[in-house]
This record gives structure tokens, C-alpha cells and sequence, in this order.
């Protein structure tokens, strides 16, 4: 590991403990488990400048932008499946901010029908769907 990597991973997992930190995971339970709605307020959509510095300049700044590494995330949590929708919620709405269409959102997740099993797609696509009906009604 070289110097610069090792600094950058440890400023990268002193960043996530400060984070850890300011949530209260307590709030994400309920009596059946983890509540999606408790866990998207735990994650609001953040302020484009915040997204970018975050995921695009703070931890690789020649790499990608935060756009991209959304599109990236929601292509993951489509092959994970149903397990993964508050996440995919959560990350859907920040790639949007992040400046993802809707359109590219869609190709993202149908692109990967070539990995996951039909079911995990459709429910991406359902969640997609709902979270850019959201997103207009907000507007």
C-alpha cells in the first residue's frame, strides 16, 4: 500500500466512524426489522456539492464523478435484489441529484438483467418507477 492510499483510506475510514457517529441506528428498527422509510430519513438526498466532493473529488479526484458512481451503486444494489431497497431508494434520489436521468437510471438497472435473476430487475424498476413519481411530485 502506498503512502498516498494509505492516507487517503484512513481519512476515508475516519470520515465514516464521524458518520456513524452523528446517525442513531436505533431509529432505523422496528418491530419487523429495519423500517425503508427510517432509513431513507437517516439518508436524505444531499446538496449536489456535498455528493461531488463525497464521491467524487474527496475520494479519487482523477476517478469517477458522483453521477457515475451512483449509477455504479445502482447497478450493484439491482443484482442484490429486494434486500437492497431502501438503499436503492436512497441512491436512486441522489443519483438524480447527482445529475443521472431518469432515462440513464432505467439503463442501468435493465442493463443489468444480463446478472441478475428477472424478480431482482423488476423490483429495481418498480422502485425506480416510484421514487421518480416522488421526485415529480416534489417538483
Amino acid at each position: 500500500m502506498t503512502d498516498d492510499f494509505a492516507r487517503l483510506f484512513a481519512a476515508m475510514m475516519a470520515q465514516g466512524q464521524e458518520m456513524a457517529r452523528a446517525f442513531s441506528p436505533a431509529s432505523m428498527f422496528g418491530p419487523a426489522g429495519v423500517d425503508p422509510k427510517a432509513f431513507e430519513a437517516l439518508f436524505p438526498t444531499l446538496p449536489r456539492e456535498v455528493l461531488d466532493a463525497w464521491f467524487g473529488r474527496t475520494f479519487n479526484p482523477e476517478g469517477l464523478d458522483a453521477r457515475t458512481r451512483f449509477l455504479v451503486t445502482i447497478a450493484a444494489l439491482t443484482v442484490l435484489g429486494a434486500q437492497g431497497e431502501p438503499q436503492m431508494r436512497v441512491t436512486i434520489r441522489n443519483a438524480i441529484a447527482a445529475g443521472a436521468t431518469p432515462r440513464e437510471v432505467a439503463e442501468t438497472v435493465w442493463q443489468m438483467s444480463l446478472f441478475a435473476a428477472p424478480p431482482a430487475v423488476q423490483k429495481a424498476m418498480e422502485i425506480a418507477r416510484a421514487v421518480f413519481a416522488e421526485e415529480k411530485d416534489r417538483a
